[in-house]
């Protein structure tokens, strides 16, 4: 592949955005009043908590209303140490991170697994439940808290005044947000992205989804241990008031204003909140001309307003407003991945003996049994409803069999999860288009790309990655080009027409390097010349060593295309063999082509 190709050397306005923010935050503690410095202290330690929901919550759809737990836990845990221990604040901190993870980690592993309204529900439960363990332990001071929490001390320099904390938290809330721009600027946040609403799809290119949502629990609760250190030796006094529920809504809320599904909606969110609130708790008594909580009723209005002219929150919206130079960086040029040993031709490859799956009273798959060997192209053809996609599903673990035996290269497979599956070298596209509509077409295809990589999230936190990630994207974007999508490489995959998607789906299962390639209905939506181009591709692929099966409608690409043919009808196979023997057969002909000779 060519090398890269980049626009111009003018400044993006979203970089001078970012570099008049930073000045502002250098000057800040200068030309700032205390109680304008203490603010911003406070808008930093939110920054943190909401940060961590935007990764949980508006990137992973992981609704969590109990951070806020995680923030007391961060807290405490140093408070006790450094109160009653006399032990270093630092050692309170790593105590206090490694209690954390804990308590995430036994909470996440059953948190994570629950779906729909659950989720948030148990959420809340256990931030109610921490609240009162804090408000009821003897060593936590019960409700009254715990003084003289002792100020941080760095290399002889005490983190006492508001504006010496200023630095610290600032310092921590920036090297954080950095920090999520890499992790979602990898391999490992790709899949993340694709947590919210393409699990499946992702679980099909080899993410332990299960495990991945856990890290992202874990890791949004130890940025709001984080929060609850600094805020404890900030304020050097911890109570149980700041940690209860009230305030996980209030940072959830703030994610959501923020946008959150932006690293920097944390900071806009936690800013306006908290800037919003402290104004009117002045404003109001002064205009009412009586003390009273008018400002929550207020705050709420205006939030209501403020989502409904902006549902993505601030962030998106600030983004497009301020015209960006689109950038259209090609990906550096990189050696090929390591590929995949093939079998060779005319190998066993995948064989399906009396498949069963039945979805209550419906049998979609009836007892069928096929052989595929390896280099030749297979269709599975049938009438809407025959079981196509299902038997798809099977063999490729989205679905688990309820009879029958599925091998793939004499290894049976029927019961293997579809990561697993994946390993193995079986890739897909699906019946409905299962892209990340938001991500440009070179990162859905990088998804692809996953299990030929090898960095994780920690890597990706730390910019470890870059290398590994240079050659996945490299791989990715030969993919683009070779479907015939190059000019689309930078565009968001959503923007494109349906048949275009469909080949963004071929190129990712592509950029897996599989054995077996299962396409599902690849040419719908596609014009004449996209499926002659479709069908050459196809048999390009065939040469070299690839096998595939096919699920397709249009008999006239079909018919010019398989190697060999099975006919399904209600869940059975109804004929098997060559395309011009199918043809032929009265039985198919009946049920599905309809008298095409």
């Amino acid at each position: 592949m060519t090398g890269g190709r980049v626009s111009g050397g003018r400044v993006s306005a979203p970089r001078v955005a970012l570099g008049l923010f930073l000045v502002f935050l250098v000057a800040a503690p200068f030309v700032l009043s205390e109680f304008y410095v203490t603010l911003m202290n406070y808008i930093g330690l939110a920054a943190l908590v909401t940060l961590g929901l935007v990764l949980l919550t508006g990137v992973a759809g992981l609704m969590s209303f109990g951070q806020q737990a995680f923030v007391g836990i961060g807290a405490y845990t140093t408070a006790v140490l450094t109160t009653t221990y006399a032990l270093s604040p630092w050692l309170g901190l790593a105590a206090g991170l490694v209690l954390t993870g804990l308590a995430a980690l036994g909470i996440g592993a059953i948190t994570v697994r629950l779906s729909g309204h659950y989720l948030p529900i148990s959420t809340i439960a256990w931030g109610i439940a921490l609240y009162f363990v804090f408000g009821n332990l003897e060593i936590l001071g019960r409700y009254n808290g715990l003084q003289g929490v002792p100020p941080v001390t760095i290399a002889g320099w005490t983190v006492g005044s508001g504006r010496n904390s200023y630095v610290l938290i600032w310092i921590a809330t920036l090297v954080s947000l950095i920090a999520a721009r890499n992790l979602l600027d990898s391999r490992s946040g790709r899949a993340v992205r694709a947590l919210r609403f393409r699990g499946t799809m992702a679980e099909s290119f080899g993410v332990d989804t299960a495990r991945l949502k856990l890290v992202v629990f874990v890791y949004a609760a130890l940025l709001a241990a984080l929060s609850g250190w600094l805020y404890a030796h900030f304020l050097r006094f911890v109570s149980p008031g700041p940690f209860n529920v009230n305030a996980g809504i209030e940072y959830l809320f703030m994610a959501v204003v923020g946008g959150a599904s932006s690293v920097w909606g944390a900071v806009v969110g936690a800013s306006v909140l908290t800037m919003l609130k402290e104004w009117l708790k002045d404003l109001l008594p002064a205009l009412f001309e009586q003390s009273g909580n008018y400002e929550v009723i207020v705050f709420g209005v205006l939030m209501v307003a403020l989502l409904h002219r902006t549902r993505e929150g601030l962030m998106p919206a600030f983004a497009r407003l301020v015209p960006v130079a689109r950038r259209e960086a090609w990906p550096a040029e990189a050696a090929p991945l390591a590929r995949r040993e093939r079998p060779q031709p005319g190998e066993p490859l995948l064989e399906v003996r009396g498949a069963h799956r039945q979805f209550g009273g419906l049998v979609a798959v009836s007892h069928l049994s096929f052989e595929m060997k390896s280099g030749e192209i297979l269709g599975l053809i049938g009438p809407n409803g025959a079981g196509k996609s299902t038997m798809f599903n099977l063999v490729t673990g989205v679905l688990r069999a309820d009879g029958g035996e599925i091998l793939f290269r004499g290894e049976r497979i029927e019961r293997r999860a579809a990561r697993e599956i994946a390993r193995r070298g079986v890739a897909r596209t699906f019946q409905h288009v299962n892209l990340v509509g938001a991500m440009p077409v070179l990162e859905n295809v990088a998804i692809g790309a996953h299990l030929r990589g090898r960095h994780g999230t920690i890597a990706s936190v730390l910019r470890l990655d870059r290398a590994e990630e240079t050659v996945l994207r490299a791989e990715a974007a030969r993919q683009v080009e070779r479907v015939g999508l190059g000019g689309q490489l930078h565009d968001a995959a959503g923007s494109l027409p349906l048949g275009q998607q469909r080949l963004v789906e071929i190129a990712r299962a592509l950029a897996a390097d599989p054995v077996l390639l299962l396409l599902d209905e690849p040419a719908a939506g596609l014009r004449y010349r996209e499926k002659q181009s479709l069908a050459r591709l196809l048999r390009e692929l065939r040469d070299e060593g690839l096998s595939i099966l096919l699920v397709e409608h249009d008999m006239d690409f079909v018919m010019g295309l398989v190697d060999r043919l099975v006919v399904m009808d209600f869940g059975e196979k109804l004929a098997e063999g060559k395309p011009q023997d199918v043809q032929r057969n009265p039985a198919v002909i009946e049920a599905y082509l309809g008298g095409l000779e």
